[in-house]
Parts: C-alpha cells; structure tokens; sequence
C-alpha cells in the first residue's frame, strides 16, 4: 500500500512541476513573440488557452500534495493550545468533514464535467473539448479526498497535530 502511495505521490508531484515548467515556458515564448515579431502573435494564441488548461490542473492536482505537506491554510495556534486528549477528537472532526467535503465537491464536479464534455462544447483556439479543463476539478478532489482518507485511517501518529 505504502509503495502505491509513494508512487502517487511521486506521479502527482512530477505532474505539478511539469506542468508549472510547460506554463512557464509558453508564457515566455509568447511574451518574446510578441515583443520581438508581433506579426506571428496570431499563430501563438493557442499558448494563453493551453496555459488556461494547465493551471487548472496544476491547482487541482496541487490540492491533495498541500495537504498532506501541511501548507493549506489551517487555523492551528488554537488547537496547538489544547490537551493532546482533546486535539485529536477536533483533527478527526477536521478530517471527515475534509473528507465529506471533497467526496461532494468531486461528484458535483464530475457531474459538471460529463455535462459538459457531452454538449460537445470546445475551446476556441487548441480545439479540444471544454470537459479536460472540467476534469481537472473532480480528480483534483478526489485526490484531496484520498489524502483526508489517509489521515482519518493512519496507524503512524499522523492522526494528531504534531506536538
């Protein structure tokens, strides 16, 4: 199990930096397209939608990695006041509603997505259906709902704030 985490891990990380390379990279080609021969700018428009595409991703991938790095936003001077007895109750408390959450927000999204992949709807420029971009919402949380899963069932002290 560890091992098939690790690799998600690894392919979720890989993924987000890929992505904010091939961002970056695009963004730099169409700035100096158009400051240095404007004249082509029109044959690089595709860059700001294929830009558009991969910072949704990015975002949504990148939910579940913040999480389970601990740099979402989090509240914790208060519970990092409180009784170790009592911390754990409130994390769990954290953790399924994190959980419940994210499993709504993926089946409201997929919904969302199969919608709009069937309307056949495509982006102007790259010509790709819309739904790829939707897609990036329900596996971002899933993921996101995976990570509050492994918290909620984790046998390693992770369940607790650290001290």
């Amino acid at each position: 199990m560890r091992t098939v985490l690790e690799l998600l891990r690894r392919l979720e990380g890989a993924a987000v930096a890929a992505l904010m390379i091939v961002m970056s990279v695009l963004y730099a080609v169409n700035v100096g397209v158009r400051e240095l021969a404007s004249s082509y700018a029109v044959k690089f428009a595709w860059i700001e939608e294929a830009c558009l595409y991969a910072l949704a991703w990015l975002v949504f991938l990148g939910l579940g990695l913040a999480l389970e790095q601990r740099r979402q936003i989090a509240m914790t001077s208060l519970l990092e006041r409180l009784a170790r007895g009592v911390r754990r109750p409130i994390k769990l408390a954290i953790d399924l509603t994190g959980l419940a959450f994210s499993l709504y927000v993926a089946k409201l999204s997929l919904d969302i997505t199969l919608l709009v992949a069937r309307s056949g709807q495509a982006s102007p420029t790259l010509d790709i259906s819309t739904g790829w971009l939707y897609a990036a919402m329900p596996v971002g949380f899933v993921l996101l709902g995976l990570r509050y899963a492994l918290e909620l069932f984790s046998t390693d002290g992770r369940l607790g704030v650290k001290s």
